[in-house]
């Protein structure tokens, strides 16, 4: 593979850059591309953290206030005073403490940010710096696909299992209802009680599937991920679009990478505007239920 300092026609290397600086320039993008992830990775974990540190914030709450309760009416009058307040006392203890570590990595999270955004701008400052001329920009934009096609899946899983649970709430429910209003005679005020919650509980869950569309999201980016994985396949073995219509003359990789980065592109518009559809759909749906 020839240089292309000298900017002659059909080289893969632009003007005023050899291979070697140009090899350095990737060296120097993936390095910073590791810190972003690795960046990212902790602002995930710090923010796990946090919903942990609120959960247990909310059960500690609960507690002291039963706890509390029980000491001040004296529903515990022939247990011990340990028992009576040692409780209260550690429970409190504990809720603070959680409280504490809250606000604490709520400041780690903040920090988690910057640093966060700082490797974006270092990623994209040396993603700049790559010359889009030659194919080690196609390259990396069709190794990123693979990042884009595990995003599309896992946001695909993400909807499918939502609208799995709200499926099983509303068949569970209305079965359920249905059981329990046969078996009540109207004499039951519990059993009234339930079934208008479990009732209340299966329109709510219908309801909500019928605005989000949960089923049809997942479908969409199940199927924009399946599609360009077989464009990733198809532009390595030359396949399909990416076979050159004569044999002995076959496709260049960079013509190759630039029909593949086509084909992305173009599915990736199509995912945004399928998004859109959905939206417009609920928000007429919406306004006509209104």
């Amino acid at each position: 593979m020839t240089s292309g300092s000298g900017g002659r026609p059909g080289t893969p290397y632009p003007a005023g850059l050899s291979e070697e600086e140009e090899r350095e320039l990737q060296a120097s993008y993936r390095g910073f591309a590791k810190t972003f992830d690795e960046a990212e990775n902790d602002l995930k974990v710090a923010r796990g953290r946090q919903r942990i540190y609120l959960l247990s914030q909310l059960g500690t709450a609960t507690l002291t206030f039963l706890l509390g309760y029980t000491v001040i009416v004296g529903l515990w009058q022939d247990q011990p005073f340990a028992t009576r307040y040692a409780g209260l006392v550690i429970v409190v203890g504990v809720w603070a403490g959680m409280g504490r570590l809250f606000w604490i990595n709520r400041n780690r999270i903040v920090e988690k940010n910057a640093q966060l955004r700082n490797a974006l701008f270092d990623r994209q400052t040396a993603a700049a710096k790559l010359p889009l001329d030659s194919p080690s920009g196609l390259r990396i934009y069709r190794e990123a696909s693979l990042d884009l096609i595990e995003q599309y899946r896992k946001g695909a899983a993400r909807n499918r299992r939502v609208h799995n649970f709200f499926q099983v709430v509303i068949i569970t429910g209305s079965i359920t209802t249905s059981t329990l209003t046969a078996m009540n005679e109207g004499s039951n005020l519990a059993l009234r009680i339930v079934t208008s919650a479990l009732s209340a509980l299966v329109g709510v869950s219908a309801g909500i599937t019928g605005y989000f569309k949960f089923r049809e999201r997942g479908y969409n980016l199940q199927s924009t991920a399946d599609d360009i994985e077989k464009h990733y396949n198809a532009s390595q073995f030359m396949l399909d679009e990416y076979a050159a219509a004569d044999a002995a003359h076959p496709l260049t990789e960079h013509e190759r990478l630039r029909m593949f980065a086509r084909f992305v592109e173009r599915l990736k518009e199509e995912q945004r505007k399928r998004e859109l559809q959905l939206e417009q759909q609920s928000s007429v749906r919406d306004d006509r239920s209104s």
